[in-house]
């Protein structure tokens, strides 16, 4: 079924309730495991229904944050699900709680198990407004940013729009769109800074009422992290910083050279890989589709029929409109068994890179779209990100279809990007550490520890206040991650990492690399993370040599890549 066909109707949140207690009171009473799996699988087809509801609210609302119909039904899902979520906790239990449950686990699996037990222990009733103002101060931050206008050349442009100018060759105008887009952060900061002052507090006194000292573990609950921990991450932070940022480094004077710039760069430098400008997809967005559809056919025979289903039937949203919320994403419709690809085209190299990476994430969903439970569809975060990342770099044999004569500019690009992104993303995670550790620091200190950890992270930008909001060490609240999900950057740099493993192994056999990505997606979401990987012949990114080596080999293909002729 094609997406503008799928029907909308708000459901009626007290009839929801009224099924989720029936529900459970009928899994208690259930005499045999026969009985427990069909009252189970009801409930399945009940989440099925009310998720597909919820997700077609919020597509439609990100398509457009101008729709007030749309809008209004997001206000809907913002106050109505935290509602709701004491009734699925009761659920929990009972499935929990339930003497079936070691038949469950033989058919199922126990990692449903797993997360029923990690699920509860991030709600209570007592959060329920706190959840519902979390909520609403989210929505008000993505339609502040999608609600930008910024005056540029004597036109008006989104922050998306803005990117093909941040890109351009020319030093003046990219400085200029650099300090125009810096200039309409800084003109909203006290409404940017109040609503994460918010965010913040309202986190963290989650967190408090939860029993645990701040929001921190409520959010790595939250985030199902269940497999490692914080400790765990502090030591890829320090691999990071030991073996990453040198090798980031590296690139960036290279890049200096080749643009004749002192470094370090401001951000504007920075933005520009070569002198003759960044790569540029080689067609229109309908070519860059077409072009897709090629990949996608001749990669695999399940990623050919997977990639036509979501042309055929309207599956992705792509251009950049007025109105339009920023960035992109892939969910899924769990009644229709598709997903669904977000995205603003820009003309930038990015476009490219949505249609690999989100479409990874689709792909993934559609492999695993007959999978029960639906809450094992999706692997954690971290694992979701796996099948994007390692996409992306799969589609290089194709990538002459996509840049034509930047071909080898997007190679270098691409590979070294993923290099430089790992440093900035470990950023973004320590710093949102440090700010539930100090809840209530000022925005100035906020501000503070940012432009510090940029120092270690990022040494290669310069900070001279030149550019507005970037260059004063303000820029992490243009990254809607650090409002709308906390936690969730470090999943990127693990993903990352691994993705490098793909990439080195593309480089060796393609055929065998696809054959452990493919052992790597089928698993869906039945197992953790570190056991995903280990399933596929994957080395796990929290050990320091995982890091070294990637690091190692790509740096080396990096500084032996031919650039001859390319200014």
């Amino acid at each position: 079924m094609k997406f503008s066909e799928m029907s909308y109707e708000r459901p009626d949140p007290e009839a929801l309730k009224s099924q989720m207690e029936d529900l459970t009171r009928r899994l208690r009473a259930a005499a045999d495991y026969a009985e427990a799996k069909q009252i189970f699988l009801e409930k399945e087809t009940f989440e099925k229904h009310v998720n597909t509801l919820g997700t077609l609210a919020n597509i439609r609302h990100t398509i457009d944050t101008r729709d007030s119909f749309y809008d209004n039904e997001m206000k809907f899902w913002d106050e109505t699900m935290p509602l709701l979520a004491e009734y699925d906790q009761a659920w929990i239990m009972a499935m929990l709680e339930s003497p079936f449950r070691s038949d469950f686990e033989a058919e199922y699996g126990n990692l449903m198990f797993v997360k029923a037990e990690m699920e509860l222990k991030t709600f209570s009733p007592e959060i329920i407004t706190d959840l519902q103002k979390e909520n609403e101060l989210k929505t008000t931050y993505e339609k502040l940013l999608a609600s930008a206008q910024i005056p540029f050349e004597g036109g008006t442009y989104t922050i998306s729009q803005m990117s093909p100018f941040k890109n351009d060759a020319d030093d003046a105008r990219r400085l200029a769109a650099w300090k125009a887009e810096g200039q309409w952060y800084k003109d909203n900061q006290e409404q940017l800074d109040d609503l994460y002052d918010q965010l913040v507090h309202v986190r963290d006194a989650m967190g408090r009422r939860l029993g645990h000292d701040g929001f921190t573990q409520l959010g790595y609950y939250r985030m199902e992290r269940n497999c490692y921990t914080k400790e765990d991450v502090e030591k890829f932070r320090a691999a990071v910083i030991k073996y990453l940022v040198p090798v980031a480094d590296q690139v960036y004077r290279r890049q200096a050279k080749r643009l004749g710039k002192e470094y370090p760069m401001s951000f504007a430098d920075n933005a520009l890989m070569f002198r003759s400008g960044n790569p540029k997809p080689a067609g229109s967005p309908d070519e860059i589709l077409a072009q897709g559809k090629k990949f996608y056919s001749e990669l695999s025979p399940e990623t050919e029929v997977f990639f036509n289903t979501m042309l055929d039937n309207e599956l992705l949203d792509v251009l950049s409109t007025e109105g339009k919320a920023g960035g992109g994403y892939c969910t899924s419709i769990p009644d229709y068994k598709v997903p669904f690809i977000f995205a603003n085209f820009n003309g930038t190299q990015h476009d490219v890179e949505v249609i690999t990476h989100e479409a990874g994430h689709a792909f993934a969903a559609w492999i695993n779209r007959d999978r029960v439970p639906m809450s094992c569809v999706w692997p954690g975060l971290e694992a979701c990100e796996v099948h994007s990342m390692s996409m992306e770099f799969f589609a290089w044999p194709w990538a002459e279809g996509f840049f034509g004569k930047d071909t080898r500019k997007f190679r270098y690009s691409h590979l070294s990007g993923a290099l430089t992104f790992i440093p900035y993303g470990t950023m973004v995670d320590h710093f949102q550490h440090i700010v539930y550790e100090r809840p209530d620091m000022t925005p100035k200190e906020r501000h503070g520890v940012w432009k510090e950890l940029l120092g270690i992270y990022m040494p290669w930008m310069k900070l001279d206040g030149d550019i507005p909001f970037y260059s004063e060490g303000e820029g992490w609240q243009r990254q809607h991650h650090i409002y709308s999900s906390p936690f969730y950057y470090i999943d990127y740099c693990l993903a990352q990492t691994v993705s490098l493993q793909f990439w080195a192994k593309i480089q060796d056999d393609p055929k065998d690399a696809w054959e452990h990505y493919m052992a790597y997606t089928k698993q869906g979401g039945s197992r953790v993370f570190t056991e995903l990987l280990k399933n596929a012949g994957l080395d796990s990114p929290f050990e320091e040599s995982c890091l070294k080596e990637v690091s190692t080999k790509a740096n080396q293909w990096l500084q032996n890549y031919d650039l001859s002729g390319i200014e």
